[in-house]
């Protein structure tokens, strides 16, 4: 089985070379392969998941060199969990992107140009996942940033080449950082190696792991757009064609939670920053929420609660126990599905009516009752309504900041609180406005590309969406109400995770070996 640990990265990347080979022809083997890469990515991460849960985890070692000389990758629970979230989300945004062919439909950009993109992005994805080593972690978040700069700008308008430009500048701003970092790191420990440096930080100097624990804080807050480095993600997500957007808020920012997960739980246990990162979760929480509050346009909404909700997960991290990390990772796990399928669900609204700014939108509910549902149930299960997966996540934050006691987290539960209710005021009112009021209510407008609405006349079709484009949606949302279903499986799969990753022998001994 180790050997399959390396496919989620490998296949996708010989995928996208062989995509870029075939150019613009043969367009439907151009899907073909696409579809095909990501189911495999898919069956191949649910074996994973099975096997590592029942056995420990897996290590491959890239090119035969063994750690901590070589570079390896590495399955765990956690690891696992999150990968087989991802490929089903990413196969389920390909399945979308084929059925509405966005390679003519957004301004004649060609296939050749969003499927090798598309699939460097998810090997990006899974290199972060599986990366044993901080500098292949590096490398990971370099192909993302290849592959989801070239999604992000698609089709080459003003608003999309604008956004790109701020999603770029920060990526790399954070890149330089993350090298600064690594330096120091490999100057302190003569390795980078996350299961070498996890036994050697013990021996280091405090004032020494404290900074490299800050910068690599900096680094992913950046990446998972934490407060007060946040504010670049509004502005350049909901520029992006749907898929792309939909990918993007399910999981990038997810990408850099993961790390610091993985980082704090192995690296610095119970290190002296946990206070920090819980005012940080408050902060990431409140502000994000406020923002969506504020919002006029469904994408712009959706972008502050992403922004909110990754406050969740900083909570869960920043209490330092085996029951926060597990209310963490399960939130992972419901964010990546629920917020993937909302923007899907918006890009439907678009492509219907032509905006997506409430303004210029009413009646949906009578109109297109397909799309209704397939908003209002994902929507529901971000506000954390009983009995949903957003709820049980919240449930378990909320006992695990209980359990830590103390003003700060009990504070935090507050929050945690207040910021549900506003996300959910926020969803029931998108909804009353672009869904249940009567259309002759809804004020005349047409948004190109999520900007304000402009007072002209709206420009909106009426044609039947396909089958093949609703389907991947409703898949989705299913998927996220089967976290319902499924609760028990999957909270006691996280709390193993969770437990798995505080013990960090298990990692270590499967990189290292007994004997190292």
């Amino acid at each position: 089985m180790e050997s399959l640990v390396c496919v989620p990265v490998v296949l996708p990347l010989l995928a996208a070379g062989v995509k870029l080979a075939i150019g613009g022809r043969l367009r439907r083997l151009q899907s073909l392969i696409s579809l095909v890469t990501l189911g495999v990515s898919l069956v191949v991460s649910a074996l994973l998941l099975v096997t590592v849960d029942a056995g420990g985890p897996l290590v491959t070692e890239l090119g035969g060199w063994p750690a901590p000389i070589g570079i390896c990758l590495v399955a765990d629970r956690l690891s696992t969990l999150v990968l087989l979230v991802s490929s089903a989300v990413t196969f389920c945004v390909m399945v979308y992107s084929v059925a509405n062919a966005y390679d003519v439909q957004e301004h004649d950009a060609p296939m050749a140009i969003f499927h090798p993109a598309f699939l460097v992005m998810v090997a990006g994805v899974a290199d972060a996942f599986l990366s044993g080593d901080l500098f292949n972690l590096f490398v990971a978040f370099e192909l993302l940033l290849s592959g989801s700069y070239v999604l992000l700008t698609f089709g080459g308008t003003e608003s999309r080449i604008r956004a790109g430009a701020t999603y770029t500048l920060m990526a790399l701003a954070s890149s330089m950082l993350f090298l600064i970092a690594l330096a120091i790191t490999y100057a302190a420990t003569g390795t980078l190696s996350m299961a070498q440096l996890a036994v050697r930080f013990a021996t280091l100097p405090e004032q020494v792991k404290l900074l490299v624990e800050l910068m690599l804080l900096l680094v992913f807050a950046i990446k998972a757009a934490m407060f007060p480095l946040s504010a670049w993600l509004p502005d350049s997500y909901p520029t992006a064609p749907a898929p792309a957007t939909a990918v993007f808020a399910g999981l990038l920012t997810k990408v850099g939670v993961y790390s610091l997960i993985r980082l704090e739980a192995l690296l610095f246990p119970g290190g002296p920053i946990s206070t920090l990162l819980m005012w940080v979760a408050l902060a990431t929480m409140l502000t994000g929420v406020l923002g969506a509050v504020a919002q006029t346009d469904i994408k712009r909404m959706l972008s502050f609660t992403l922004v909110s909700h990754i406050g969740y997960m900083v909570f869960g991290v920043a209490l330092s126990t085996a029951a926060g990390m597990a209310g963490a990772i399960f939130y992972v796990v419901h964010h990546i599905t629920v917020q993937t399928g909302l923007f899907l669900v918006t890009g439907l609204i678009e492509r219907r009516t032509g905006t997506t700014s409430v303004s210029g939108l009413g009646g949906l509910m009578k109109t297109a009752p397909l799309i209704a549902v397939l908003f209002f149930v994902p929507a529901m299960n971000l506000s954390g309504i009983p009995p949903m997966s957003g709820f049980l996540g919240k449930l378990m934050l909320v006992q695990a900041g209980l359990a830590a006691g103390g003003p700060l987290p009990v504070l935090l539960v507050a929050g945690g609180l207040v910021t549900s209710l506003l996300t959910l005021y926020a969803v029931a009112k998108t909804w009353g406005k672009a869904f249940w009021r009567a259309p002759r209510e809804a004020t005349t407008g047409t948004v190109v590309e999520s900007e304000e609405y402009t007072g002209q006349e709206p420009t909106v079709t009426t044609a039947t969406l396909p089958v093949a484009l609703s389907a991947p949606v409703a898949a989705l949302v299913a998927l996220g109400l089967s976290y319902t279903v499924l609760a028990g499986p999957l909270s006691a799969l996280a709390q193993r995770a969770a437990v798995e990753l505080m013990a960090r022998g298990p990692y270590i001994e499967a990189v290292l070996g007994r004997d190292r």
